[in-house]
């Protein structure tokens, strides 16, 4: 069931009410180590991926330095995040790119981002809002996907398709916060099994058959 759109004023203010502020729960001090740290957070956890990335950004911290360190190295420091294959290659590659095409820098644009190896709209999107300051899109992860749904800011389960819906229904000055806001919300109160619906203050948007089918969305 979708949430009707005069109330949607209400939600965004009482998530204001709760989520005043929010930022990305990933340490990181470059452009190019947040793009890392979040091509390493599929599947995994911010908390597992800021206990591993200071050790990859002491021997590595820059695209040029990484771009140069051999694979098993990269794999062998990032293999706790889990498809430590896959991410070595990713951020391996990337950083090649970036230091051959870009000087060593990330760019500030949707359209370059997507270019690089292990980089969706995700991923982009982070780096543009919590680097760049740039909101040309949604954060959609594991955490949002689940929560527009269950509050019926849309009724998709593709990525793509949520985040066009969640960037018609609001202003664009929400479209940073949001994300992160439903993230926060998600890893604390309302997680894929379990949800913690009578602490919730926002459980008024959600429906009975969306808490009761909580462990399949």
């Amino acid at each position: 069931m979708l949430l009707k759109k005069d109330k949607l004023p209400q939600l965004i203010k009482d998530l204001k009410s709760l989520y005043p502020k929010t930022k990305c729960a990933l340490n990181f001090e470059s452009a190019f180590q947040l793009l890392c740290a979040v091509i390493l957070s599929a599947q995994c956890t911010d908390k597992r991926v800021n206990m591993i990335t200071p050790k990859l950004f002491a021997k590595y911290p820059t695209a040029k330095q990484m771009a140069q360190a051999p694979l098993e190295d990269i794999e062998q420091i990032i293999k706790s995040t889990g498809f430590y294959h896959a991410k070595a290659k990713s951020i391996s590659e990337t950083s090649k790119i970036l230091a051959e095409k870009y000087g060593g820098q990330v760019p500030d644009s949707m359209q370059e981002l997507l270019k690089l190896r292990g980089v969706a709209r995700k991923t982009a999107n982070v780096v543009l809002q919590d680097y760049y300051g740039i909101a040309e899109g949604v954060v959609v992860d594991t955490h949002v996907r689940r929560l527009a749904n269950r509050i019926g800011l849309t009724k998709h389960q593709e990525p793509v398709k949520i985040e066009q819906d969640l960037m018609k229904l609001l202003d664009k000055k929400y479209w940073h916060w949001i994300s992160h806001a439903l993230i926060w919300h998600g890893r604390q109160v309302c997680p894929a099994r379990g949800p913690k619906c009578q602490e919730c203050l926002i459980n008024g948007y959600c429906p009975k058959n969306g808490i009761k089918s909580a462990k399949s969305i």
